[in-house]
Formats: structure tokens, sequence, C-alpha cells
């Protein structure tokens, strides 16, 4: 393992605090492993609240900032925050309109989130709503789409539900508008090297040189076949392929198109992707709204990219292109 820490043990912590040191005008750390915003959450506004495994900024600690989250909770690297820190989130968030709760689809996630919102409610009264992250098409087959994984879709909630709740809606809309956001996406990725959980100290795959794995998981999970390398253009056609198979647009709807690298993938590569996948779109009559290209939902330092598309309608839109804060996004 060659990496640049002090020690496997402390490397989050060492990153929380530097974060905040680097950013004190967006993030403030209360508590060990939860950050929330510099200027607290406004009285009267829902907050919001994710949480999740360290090794994915900007997600999930990065997209605190005005008009998205109020607090987050972070894990180990790839580990669940726990209960406890997560109701140390809710509490903090809370602004007295109740909390949202916005998160990607895994077992430790869910289980501990459901742990702290009984937690706040008998012991602090705080009243909460849940929407899960769903988005990866490769992870499940659409009869079993609640089985799916969270990954870069979230970006499109957290933004969308920070609107909704800058604006002043109540705990059951921002819900709504968080999870219709959620359901809009879809999202696939694929990845060309592992990466390296610190307190492993080894990949979490091999992989070899001309090869690569598509519908590969955030944390490294398996994906749906591994084989040579292809160009830039197939492995677009075959991402976009399989994301309109799951969710098809035609002539006149409306897309953000999110191409998102895993975290070694330079802004060169996605370019090259992004030109092919909107050519496509754009061919098709598809129109694209504030295209997102960069590091948005990483895996560490693995080598690949993730498409995500989110279908938009009148008021997604509207939402999505509100302002927004934060040190690694600004609308």
């Amino acid at each position: 393992m060659k990496k640049i820490l002090n020690n496997p043990e402390t490397y989050v912590d060492d990153m929380l605090s530097g974060l905040c040191i680097a950013h004190p005008r967006y993030y403030r750390q209360p508590e060990r492993r939860v950050i929330v915003r510099a200027a607290g959450t406004a009285p009267g506004k829902v907050g919001l609240v994710t949480g999740g495994g360290s090794g994915h900024l900007p997600v999930f600690t990065g997209y605190v900032g005005s008009g998205l989250l109020s607090a987050a909770a972070i894990g180990d690297v790839f580990a669940s925050p726990s209960a406890d820190q997560m109701a140390s989130a809710i509490r903090l968030a809370d602004g007295g309109a109740g909390v949202l709760l916005l998160y990607g689809n895994y077992g430790g996630d869910v289980m501990n989130f459901d742990m702290a919102a009984e937690m706040v409610a008998l012991e602090d009264d705080i009243a909460t709503a849940t929407v899960l992250l769903a988005d990866d098409v490769c992870s499940a087959p659409p009869r079993e789409a609640r089985k799916r994984r969270g990954v870069a879709g979230m970006v499109y909630a957290f933004k969308i539900a920070g609107a909704r709740a800058e604006r002043g809606a109540d705990l059951s809309t921002v819900a709504a508008s968080a999870q219709k956001a959620a359901d809009a996406c879809r999202s696939i990725g694929m990845a060309l090297t592992p990466c390296t959980v610190p307190q492993a100290g080894k990949p979490t795959f091999t992989i070899a040189e001309d090869e690569m794995e598509m519908g590969m998981g955030i944390h490294g999970e398996p994906g749906i076949w591994r084989g040579p390398l292809k160009t830039a253009d197939k492995i677009a056609e075959e991402m976009l392929d399989r994301l309109l198979a799951d969710m098809p647009l035609g002539r006149g709807d409306r897309v953000s198109l999110l191409v998102n690298s895993l975290g070694a993938t330079p802004l060169e590569e996605l370019y090259i992707l992004f030109g092919q996948a909107a050519g496509r779109l754009e061919a098709a009559g598809v129109k694209i709204v504030m295209p997102l290209v960069g590091r948005y939902a990483t895996s560490m330092e693995m080598a690949g990219a993730t498409f995500t598309l989110c279908r938009l309608d009148e008021e997604l839109e509207d939402l999505l292109l509100a302002p927004a804060d934060c040190a690694f996004w600004r609308v």
C-alpha cells in the first residue's frame, strides 16, 4: 500500500480535520465524525442529513452547504457510521421543522439510520422522514429495483431536496421532492483498477492491465462482465444503452447527465465519454440541462467512471438550477 497518511486508524479523522481547516466557510465539526454547516440550520427550516462511509468525497461530507445538506455522519472508509453518530447529526441539523434522512441503499446505513431515527424520536421528539437512493441499474433488475445500490444519483437528490428545504417547504414536501429526484435517476459504473482501503492495506479486487469491468459498484462490488478494455466510444455507448433500457427517453425529454470520475480518471477522459453520450442523446432529441463532468462521487483512487441520468420535469429542473454552495459545487 502506497498512500499519503499518518496512520490507517486515524485516516478519516485526519481528513475531516483538514477539510474543516481548509473550508471553515462551509464546514464545522462539532463532534467526532459529524460535519455540519458552518452557519448551522436556519430555524424553522427542514434539515437534511446524510451519512455513509468515507472514501467517496465529495460524497457524503462535501455536500454539506447552503441549498444542499445540513449535516453528515461519516464512518471509516467504506463503513457505516454508528447509529449514535447519525443521531448526533440529526439533532444538530434540526431547525424545528423535522429532518430528512437521505442516503444510499446499503444495509449498514439503513440499519443504523433507522435506529438513529428511533432514538431522536424518543429522546428529542424530532420528526424524520427517509428517502433511499437506489439508482445503480446493474445491481438488481427493474422488478427488484428496491434492492439496487445508491450511487451518484444521490448528488441530484441532495441538490433537489436542499433547494426545496431552502424555500421553506415542510418535511413531507421536501421528502416528496427528494423521492421524485431519486426515482428520476439511473446510474451505471465501470472500473479499470481497484482502490485500497487504508485499514485493509490491500486492493479491494484484482483486474488485469488490459481489462475493464462493466457495472462495478463504488466499493468494488462485482459488475456484470469483465473483459478486454474497449474504446471510450464503445464504453459510453454500452453505458448509455443500459441506462436507456431501464429508463427510455424520447424526443422532447430533458435530462441532466453526470459523467463522474471514480477517483483516478482524469477530466480529459471524462470529456471524451461525455462527448459521445451527449451527442447520442442530442441526436435523439433529448435536451441536456446542467451537464456535470468531474469528481462528484468517488471511490478512493479507483480508475473508472459512472454515468447518471436524471430525467427532469418542470419542478425538478427548477430545483436543480436553484442556488447552492459548498466547497465542491456551486450553482
